[in-house]
């Protein structure tokens, strides 16, 4: 039940904020020397005159005398930023007696505020804006108000991050040649056309997260992991999910699970004339699709009973018990707060995971166009990345109070069958499918970590793969000469974390080729390529009308 005063700080930043300020009392002279080592900080700034610019000789001497206060008050202001961070990070690292999850949000309050007093965040102590407005005869001020009032229109409390009108989905996105080949009130499953004569006779179906749209493994042509399986002699099924509405309120995980991941699996089957296929689980697709292995693999007696021949995960945690920098939103009355909040629609609004996640990295994507689109009057960049990231979705209210209750909070996808679903209960151990699983080092969402924990969870050959990049840019990773991305490969299974890293040599480029050949192992013969079947008609050329939903 959510607590009194949930709705007000559902995060419970007050308490905590109490809880440290009472430790302190309790430390006068520890306060007192922190106090001090502030005053000191601030009494010191431009000790060395560096606050002082010489006239830009290209502006009048009015002008120059107003860039000139502009940049000393900017560096001042940057000197009281730091300042104030080396404190609050004192303010909070050096008490005792605050729990992990006490710390955790303080600092993330924290860092909410360095950010927000960046003197690049307000007009007269940012020297791009100003130069700018000076430029344009004010011009430049008047258009990042204009900005600042679409933005407002929209209702959904968000900075635009990237130009909207710049791409557009099926056209520069998402446009590997397809075809719908099935649909039910869940999900679209999109074949993609072969490239080539043959291919490998095991399709591959992607089982994508359902808190995004499915193209961020199919962006534009160059960037799309979709077209290089293609080209690789691969048979490949997507899984476009539908944007919930207020009549799908009471879809579940298990309905994801089986209308969803599993229909598209039977279907890719089908079409192909085959027993089994390789199946992708993407974020928290991947999840799903591991709570469905759990669930196909318990009473498996061998062979090929069950539909999966060996798997992928990408980006994917099972184990919750450290979420991560995402764990600063989770506890009882903070999800509490969000199933209130759900009761009305049906669904969680995409604005509020959008600005959660936003706020966790509010250098780069809040502040930042803060200042690009509003100060200086710029219209927001176009961005591939960016424009997938901003093409929010609904999230259905119980697949949602699900995820956060019984796999983040609980932690019960890696307890031994404590989820039970359509009648099975579930335990990673009984997998015995071979699992071929990526992480990124500077992935916030999904901790590389996290990801690193099923390859001892599951009872079967598993290979792992770190990428030194982040939650997007670590599996958006063509093959390129320029391609200078590290990663590092080996086989995980059994094997402690620090042990398998320290055993691994360091590559560079892509490991796309190098996932493809691990494929290639398991997935052989070649056949020739399928040419449809009369039970799965297109229903529409790709990427299908689920995608298109807003």
């Amino acid at each position: 039940m959510i607590q009194p005063g949930a709705f007000f700080d559902p995060l419970g930043i007050l308490p905590s904020l109490w809880k440290v300020h009472k430790a302190w009392l309790k430390e006068p002279e520890k306060l007192l020397e922190l106090v001090m080592d502030i005053n000191s900080d601030l009494t010191s700034f431009d000790k060395d005159g560096s606050l002082t610019f010489s006239p830009d000789q290209s502006y009048p001497h009015w002008k120059a005398g107003l860039l000139n206060m502009t940049r000393a008050c900017s560096k001042l202001g940057s000197e009281f930023q730091a300042a104030y961070g080396r404190w609050s990070k004192e303010y909070i690292g050096r008490i005792e007696g605050l729990e992990g999850r006490e710390r955790q949000i303080l600092s993330f309050l924290a860092n909410q505020i360095i950010h927000a007093i960046s003197p690049l965040n307000y007009f007269w102590t940012n020297p791009v804006a100003v130069e700018k407005f000076l430029d344009s005869n004010g011009m430049s001020l008047l258009t990042g108000i204009g900005n600042l009032l679409e933005d407002l229109a929209r209702g959904d409390h968000l900075i635009q991050i990237t130009d909207p009108d710049a791409l557009e989905v099926g056209r520069d996105l998402a446009n590997t040649p397809g075809f719908v080949v099935f649909r039910n009130d869940l999900m679209e499953l999109i074949q993609y056309s072969p490239t080539t004569k043959e291919v490998h006779s095991v399709p591959i179906v992607f089982v994508q997260a359902w808190i995004n749209k499915y193209y961020i493994v199919d962006l534009t042509a160059e960037n799309s992991l979709i077209r290089y399986l293609v080209g690789a002699g691969f048979t490949v099924f997507m899984i476009s999910w539908k944007n919930p509405g207020p009549d799908m309120r009471n879809v579940g995980f298990d309905d994801y699970m089986f209308r969803g991941a599993l229909a598209g699996i039977e279907a890719a089957r089908d079409i192909c004339g085959v027993q089994q296929v390789h199946a992708v689980g993407y974020c928290v697709g991947g999840a799903v699709l591991a709570a469905l292995m759990a669930w196909l693999n318990f009473g498996y007696k061998g062979g090929d009973s069950i539909p999966i021949k060996h798997w992928t995960l990408l980006a994917t945690v099972v184990d919750f018990s450290e979420p991560g920098e995402i764990g600063v939103y989770l506890t009882e009355n903070s999800i509490a707060f969000l199933e209130e909040l759900m009761k009305k629609d049906g669904y969680l609004h995409p604005a509020y995971l959008a600005n959660a996640v936003r706020l966790l990295r509010p250098e780069i994507l809040v502040w930042r166009y803060f200042a690009h689109n509003y100060l200086q009057g710029e219209k927001p960049p176009k961005s591939e990345f960016l424009f997938w990231h901003n093409d929010h979705t609904r999230i259905p209210a119980s697949a949602c109070s699900f995820l956060l209750n019984q796999l983040y909070l609980q932690n019960n996808l890696v307890q031994k069958d404590k989820i039970i679903l359509a009648n099975k209960p579930l335990d990673l151990r009984r997998i015995s499918q071979p699992l071929y699983a990526v992480g990124a080092e500077q992935d916030h969402l999904s901790p590389w970590k996290g990801t690193f924990k099923i390859c001892s969870l599951v009872n079967a050959p598993t290979r792992y793969t770190l990428v030194r990049e982040g939650h997007v840019t670590g599996f958006v990773n063509p093959p390129s000469p320029r391609n200078r991305k590290k990663f590092i490969s080996g086989d995980a299974g059994g094997k402690d974390l620090d042990q398998w890293v320290f055993s691994q040599e360091e590559k560079r480029g892509s490991w796309w080729p190098e996932w493809v050949e691990w494929l290639c192992g398991g997935c052989s013969p070649v056949v020739p390529a399928p040419e449809g079947h009369p039970k799965y008609p297109p229903l529409g050329k790709a990427p299908g009308s689920y995608v298109m939903e807003s």
